[in-house]
């Protein structure tokens, strides 16, 4: 493909373009109390996968911010699976008024049969606990932490040493750990123009690799919660679909303030026009509401024709945004997604159909292969 270096500038003003008609927008816009970048300097050591507007967190709040989702199975016994959902790139305490849920369908119809909700305390004292519910069949679609309690007050682990905590066929954790997602920042914003909300839906295209060679993420810790169980449990046939949600009590309303599923596509195909819908959305509309919209950016981003951009967006499964996962077969993204997988190269060659180069960076070493599986997180200065 031959593509010249000129900036794709004119993706926000149609994608807003899109986004309007007859849509009749369901969410509550709260901006940043923050819209500086100082969260991004290197030497703060903190991730950051931007999820909010202008690249920030939902609602300007560190502790609402979904970062990453992870689905394998357990490394010592293959009819386990764990799931991992992290939040709150700070890696303190998480929101004591949120309910951090792990959605789950195994029939295909993009409505949730199984709910794993966590809730957790105010901290005290440099101390917080958790609460984890499983609700299945239609109650699991209620928005609120219902179903069975099957964890109360379980320690959130601060430090080094992981409180592992054991509920008959369930393991769980829920604490600080290093961060495994591996990405060039710098490469990143050499990459992308971000101005005016468009957060990474602008790319340069052509001439030299933005490539830094730099992991900005080798000291930066993540709260992680993780949950291991048989995989039984999940009535896969064959496979099951995941997405995270994070939803806050706000004056007497559960807002709805950020989604996770397949990896790096809030951020990538979404300027701040869109991207609080998004995060409030649900899968089962993704496809109606969505698809133009992630076919107009692919057109930009990588010289797609229509044609082309549905029958990507179909191969790699990413309309509904559900993290697809067949629990018999070892995991590596898109079937699940583990530690190992550099999902950064993928979104980005998936966008520019192959332009963008690879950023040459390699998976952190320090997970484990026992329980919790992400690593000891750093200690705070070093």
């Amino acid at each position: 493909m031959n593509t010249s270096w000129a900036q794709v500038s004119d993706t926000s003003s149609e994608i807003v373009e899109n986004k309007r008609g007859d849509n009749l927008i369901r969410f509550v816009t709260i901006l940043p109390s923050d819209s500086s970048h100082s969260r991004f300097k290197r030497n703060e050591k903190m991730s950051n996968h931007f999820t909010g507007l202008s690249l920030g967190p939902p609602l300007g709040d560190q502790r609402l911010d979904l970062c990453d989702l992870y689905a394998f199975q357990a490394p010592a016994d293959p009819s386990r699976t764990v799931l991992i959902l992290n939040a709150n790139p700070s890696a303190d305490a998480l929101h004591p008024d949120a309910i951090y849920r792990l959605n789950i369908d195994n029939d295909g119809d993009c409505l949730t049969d199984i709910a794993i909700s966590y809730v957790f305390s105010p901290p005290q004292n440099g101390k917080q606990t958790a609460n984890v519910f499983v609700a299945k069949g239609a109650e699991s679609r209620s928005v609120e932490a219902v179903g069975t309690k099957i964890i109360s007050d379980a320690e959130v682990s601060f430090g080094a040493k992981p409180n592992i905590v054991k509920s008959g066929n369930y393991k769980f954790f829920a604490g600080s750990r290093s961060d495994a997602f591996f990405f060039d920042f710098d490469g990143i914003k050499n990459l992308f123009d971000t101005k005016g909300g468009r957060n990474f839906t602008a790319p340069h295209l052509g001439g030299k690799s933005p490539w830094t060679g730099v992991d900005s993420n080798t000291e930066a810790n993540v709260f992680s919660t993780v949950i291991e169980l048989p995989t039984t449990e999940l009535g896969a046939e064959p496979e099951i679909r995941i997405w995270g949600r994070c939803s806050v009590w706000r004056d007497g309303k559960l807002l709805h303030v950020d989604r996770a599923g397949h990896p790096s596509v809030s951020s990538f195909f979404n300027t701040d026009e869109t991207k609080e819908e998004y995060n409030a959305s649900e899968p089962i509309n993704d496809r109606k509401r969505w698809l133009d919209q992630f076919v107009h950016l692919m057109g930009h981003t990588g010289n797609y024709t229509r044609e082309e951009a549905i029958a990507a967006i179909d191969k790699d499964r990413i309309l509904p945004d559900m993290l697809c996962f067949n629990p018999s077969k070892p995991a590596k993204y898109p079937n699940g997604r583990v530690f190992t997988d550099d999902v950064i190269d993928h979104r980005l060659a998936f966008l520019s159909k192959g332009e963008i180069p690879p950023d040459g960076l390699k998976p952190h070493t320090d997970i484990l292969k026992e329980f919790p599986y992400i690593g000891t997180p750093h200690q705070k200065g070093s």
